[in-house]
């Protein structure tokens, strides 16, 4: 069973960074999809980014183009989202999950997921 640990949430300021990390111990990451959920308070939870097996492309929601960046470093098996110029409604819970072999274009769906993590808290405020 794939188990996925995020860390790095945390507050921040608005215009601030931060970098999410989403590791695996057991199980190599790279033949997965990773995606990364964001869940604000009374919300549902949203697809954000996502990164595709091996080698594959990125993808990101309109909402976080050009400020985030999906990326996998393949020898400490974690992919990371680099969060930039951070806003309050960046705000929520991130979650990283895993989709085996998938291909991340289009966006893959919540239900596609397979193995989720337990989530960070991210709060954007000043």
């Amino acid at each position: 069973q794939l188990q996925l640990v995020e860390s790095g949430g945390g507050l921040v300021q608005p215009g601030g960074s931060l970098r999410l990390s989403c590791a695996a111990s057991d199980f190599s990451l790279d033949y997965y999809a990773i995606g990364w959920f964001r869940q604000a308070p009374g919300e549902e939870r949203k697809g954000v980014s996502c990164i595709s097996t091996r080698t594959g492309p990125t993808n990101y929601a309109d909402s976080v183009k050009g400020r985030f960046t999906i990326s996998r470093d393949n020898a400490k098996n974690t992919v990371y989202l680099q969060m930039n110029n951070l806003k309050p409604e960046d705000t929520g819970v991130y979650y990283c999950a895993a989709a085996p072999g998938r291909f991340c274009v289009p966006m893959l769906y919540e239900r596609e997921y397979e193995f989720w993590g337990q989530g960070t808290q991210v709060t954007v405020s000043s």
